[in-house]
């Protein structure tokens, strides 16, 4: 018989990876919004008075990245200097780059007998 210990991290509100994760979907909603055909790998990290936000984006919307990074940061009530992290002064890295050839060839429809899309470098592993 076999013993397996599955475990899960679970944060709670207010911490830098639930943070990270709003500020990721706001960008991808953004891009959505402007582009329905945008494709975007974009990651972020929150530390002490820090925002990077990174990855691959291949879009025809034009999205104010630090304006959505400001105003997530700002909705979540982030105003105070004093407990570490203010959207109005916050540092905020922008690093995007456009989705690599290898990524898109996966991922854009073919034609011909091989129509169907990949999934890039996206997957679940369990």
């Amino acid at each position: 018989m076999s013993h397996y210990l599955f475990t899960s991290e679970s944060v709670s509100e207010g911490h830098p990876d639930k943070v990270a994760d709003q500020i990721s979907d706001a960008i991808l909603d953004a891009m959505l919004a402007g582009d329905k055909n945008s494709r975007v790998a974009c990651e972020t990290l929150v530390t002490t008075g820090q925002v990077v936000v990174a990855g691959e984006i291949t879009s025809k919307a034009y999205v104010d990245i630090q304006r959505v990074v400001r105003d997530v940061i700002k909705d979540i009530g982030y105003d105070n200097p004093e407990i570490g992290f203010d959207y109005r002064s916050c540092g905020i890295s922008v690093m995007l780059d456009l989705q690599s050839a290898d990524i898109s060839q996966g991922v854009t429809e073919s034609e011909g007998l091989h129509t169907e899309m990949g999934a890039g470098d996206q997957g679940m592993m369990f």
